[in-house]
């Protein structure tokens, strides 16, 4: 039988690693053992995932044009009902740090996938996580990569990468922001962007190798013919890099500043 003790040491760790749980299962948690519990969280795709079938049963419209409260009913279900509560914090931390937001992006279903990509993304490899960032719809839209041409650059998505989602700020140079800029071009949409009546089309990733620059270019001290995939890499390698996120983590999961 768990003591009080226990039972604590467990709720800590499931408001900080989920989102709290009712006294039932946190009994039934410490009865597994702390370190078994740890192990189940860090491995989400051993319990099962909410369906999409359900989310269609319980909310009318859920793909549809009826609105953020939609999409926001269907996070807030997900965060009181998963069996993968590391993996629903995970989406969270990563949806504050990658901020967007539907008052430009306005296509709150596109939204929503993005935070389905955070939960599939969001406990492996940065570098992947990064990629499908960068290919997202959402993120596309609201740093205007897809404006980022050929032989007219848009800077918005390169000086973000590297200034809040990976490096952070002296950690590059205006030349490195110019040059992920060109690297990322043809990284862009489809259909066209235009609203229909009920809302926004169907985005998707679309790749435009005529409108992508294949000059060579000079990034973090890497020269080469690079495409967006190639800074990643660059970016991942960074000494700059697991400290910029070591930092947001902390900060997410323990305190503002290291005791």
């Amino acid at each position: 039988m768990p003591n009080r003790q226990e039972i604590a040491l467990m709720a800590h760790l499931m408001r900080r690693a989920g989102f709290g749980e009712p006294r039932w299962e946190l009994d039934a948690r410490t009865a597994k053992g702390y370190e078994a519990v740890v192990e189940e969280l860090l491995h989400p795709e051993e319990q099962p995932a909410i369906s999409d079938e359900l989310m269609y049963r319980i909310l009318p419209g859920y793909e549809g044009a009826l609105g953020p409260p939609i999409n926001q009913a269907d996070w807030v279900f997900r965060m009181v009902n998963t069996k993968r509560p590391l993996e629903e914090k995970m989406a969270l931390f990563w949806h504050q740090l990658f901020a967007t937001s539907n008052a430009k992006v306005d296509n709150p279903p596109e939204l929503t996938r993005q935070i389905a990509m955070f939960r599939e993304f969001g406990l492996g490899n940065y570098r992947d996580l990064l990629i499908e960032l960068a290919k997202s719809p959402a993120m596309i839209f609201w740093l205007d990569n897809h404006g980022n041409h050929d032989g007219a650059i848009n800077e918005n998505w390169g000086r973000e990468l590297l200034e809040l989602f990976s490096l952070g700020e002296g950690n590059y140079t205006e030349n490195d922001i110019q040059n992920a800029a060109r690297a990322f071009t043809g990284w862009s949409i489809a259909p066209k962007i235009p609203r229909n009546p009920l809302g926004r089309f169907y985005w998707k990733f679309a790749y435009k190798p005529e409108d992508h620059d294949g000059g060579e270019k000079t990034f973090l001290g890497h020269t080469g013919n690079f495409n967006g995939e190639d800074i990643m890499g660059i970016i991942v390698e960074q000494p700059a890099s697991p400290r910029f996120l070591a930092r947001h983590l902390y900060r997410f999961f323990v305190a503002d500043e290291p005791a």
